[in-house]
This record gives C-alpha cells, structure tokens and sequence, in this order.
C-alpha cells in the first residue's frame, strides 16, 4: 500500500511502499528514509525478531494511512529495506487489517472495557 511518512513536524514528507506486519508492535522505517526525512534519534529499543533480541534506534515519525494521520513512535532498521508498518500505529490511526479481505479497514478505538477479576 502506499503511506505517506515524514519527520516529527511534517516539514519532509515523502509517499512510499510500505507493508502492514500485524507481528510488528512498531512502525519499522529503513535507516536511508529516516535519513532522508531528517528523524532524530530519541532512544534505542530491545526488539525480538526471528534472529534474536536486538538492540535498534528509535524516532517519531508523521504517518499518513488512508488520509488518517499521527505522529507515532518508529523503529529504524538497518536490516530491513521496506516500511513495515505496526499494529499500534494502526490502532492509532483507528484502523485494523480486515481478516476476510486482508484489507486496512477503519476501526473505533477501545476507551475502556471492563472486566471483573474473581
């Protein structure tokens, strides 16, 4: 699908190829795009991939998906060359991959569900 991804206050925006990875919790965007778009590094993350736990820089980055948009936290990868994008960047952008169709579809948020613990 095609995403528009920028830096934190949206000056460098550019339109891109990117895949939903429902097994991601973060955004994922290669080194050489965070480099174009200007990302500031922000801290570093423990990831678990099918390797192993590694340690990666993480940024904030301007997602736009379906004319939805938000600044939301972003991995930056210098192994994988493709923009995966994450479940919680779904979840805030208010969208969920469709399990019949494979297709982003829109979604409310949760606010607060209850449940009694016995």
């Amino acid at each position: 699908m095609t995403v528009r991804v920028g830096s934190e206050d949206a000056s460098r925006v550019i339109e891109a190829r990117a895949l939903v990875d429902t097994g991601a919790t973060l955004t994922v965007i290669p080194r050489s795009v965070a480099e174009q778009l200007g990302l500031k590094i922000t801290g570093k993350s423990r990831v678990e991939t099918g390797a192993g736990i590694i340690e990666v820089e993480r940024s904030r980055a301007y997602i736009e998906i379906m004319e939805k948009s938000e600044i939301v936290p972003v991995l930056i990868s210098d192994i994988i060359d493709k923009i995966l994008i994450g479940v919680t960047t779904l979840e805030v952008l208010e969208l969920e991959v469709d399990p019949l169709t494979g297709k982003l579809r829109e979604r409310a948020l949760h606010l607060y569900r209850a449940t009694a613990a016995r």
